[in-house]
């Protein structure tokens, strides 16, 4: 295999970055002044905007880890702990994956949509739970769930912000996918589906097993639930608050895939998470959410069909999330690239307090 047909290969998927392809190579960068796109106040290098402030920021190009991100001494730690779920325990999620040596093609009668074959499959996913030191044994606890997990860098962050009263006592369930990426994987159906599905599976089947091995109580209060993922992993956490709202008000969104990865194809969301800035979000009253986005200046692009841009479809999600009135902070990032870990770990503590601005304990 050629090496430019594996990044064709690899730019099929949200997860080239795994690879170790420069993403340079991949997709350009772009000018977060583009006409288009939203005026955002470009902030000097360094600095952040205040967890207080709605809005669009420019920030970079230097992404240095925040203080948060270094637990200071004499600073409690919470407690981790990890299990295993097993695909033949799920009434929800029982398993599929690509068949065997076959990739996703593009319909040749339509460019936008993706000809996949799949099969059952069994998987297993990893479940990581981190419980703040300051939480109180039998008392009901925010939380917050997180894509693509373990998530080492979010227990850190909740260390310093948890002991500095920054955020509520919480504990955050840090769940593994499904194995695999994108159209006809478990990961892809799991995180790309525009639907409350994922949430029902969390809520039916992760989160009960959470309560049981370790003790804690988790509150109903969906305004005391909280969201967060990257690439497709971000776009499942706002299909969880946005079709679930009864279950969670507050979104955390790394390098967001809203764009059209959903498969098997759905008349009622033709475009995937494209629609979400298309016409969910403004043909819909206005929802009790609380939304952090990011998006970087060499984030995916994808060009076979107009609907796999993720600097676009994010500045399209500020856009429409600004004239909708929701409260949400947006971050455009200067050199970086798709979940780029130098912006999380800059920027992480911010998101995370800007997210749970406004939460009052009952």
């Amino acid at each position: 295999m050629s090496r430019l047909t594996l990044i064709a290969l690899l730019a099929t998927t949200s997860m080239a970055q795994n690879f170790h392809i420069p993403t340079e190579i991949l997709w350009p960068t772009r000018d977060p002044h583009t006409p288009g796109y939203v005026q955002a106040k470009e902030l000097p290098d360094g600095t952040l905007p205040s967890p207080k402030q709605n809005g669009n920021f420019i920030i970079g190009p230097t992404h240095n880890p925040a203080p948060e991100m270094t637990v200071k001494g004499g600073a409690p730690r919470g407690d981790v702990f990890e299990f295993t779920m097993d695909s033949k325990d799920s009434k929800i999620y029982p398993g599929i994956a690509r068949e065997k040596d076959t990739w996703p093609q593009v319909d040749p009668a339509d460019p936008a949509k993706i000809v996949v074959k799949s099969e059952p499959a069994p998987y297993t996913r990893r479940v990581t739970v981190y419980v703040p030191k300051q939480y109180v044994p039998g008392t009901v606890a925010p939380f917050i769930v997180g894509a693509d997990g373990p998530d080492p860098m979010l227990f850190t962050a909740l260390d310093s912000l948890i002991a500095e009263k920054r955020v509520p006592v919480m504990i955050a369930i840090s769940i593994g996918n499904g194995s695999g990426d994108a159209q006809g994987s478990q990961r892809g159906l799991e995180y790309d589906t525009m639907s409350g599905v994922y949430a029902e599976f969390v809520e039916t089947e992760v989160l009960p097993l959470v309560e049981q091995k370790y003790k804690v109580k988790l509150t109903r209060d969906p305004d005391a639930r909280a969201t967060m993922g990257c690439s497709s992993g971000a776009a499942a956490a706002l299909s969880m608050a946005w079709y679930r709202t009864d279950l969670y008000h507050r979104v955390l969104s790394y390098s967001g895939t809203y764009v059209y990865q959903q498969w098997p194809y759905n008349p009622e969301t033709p475009r995937g998470a494209w629609e979400y800035h298309a016409t969910l979000i403004r043909n819909t009253p206005k929802k009790p959410l609380r939304i952090w986005l990011h998006v970087a200046d060499r984030d995916n692009l994808i060009t076979r069909d107009g609907y796999h841009d993720w600097v676009l479809a994010n500045e399209r999600m500020a856009q429409v999330l600004a004239a909708k009135g929701y409260p949400y902070q947006f971050v455009f990032a200067r050199n970086a690239g798709h979940c780029d870990r130098a912006v999380k770990a800059q920027t992480l503590p911010l998101a995370l307090e800007y997210v749970w601005q406004g939460y009052r304990e009952k």
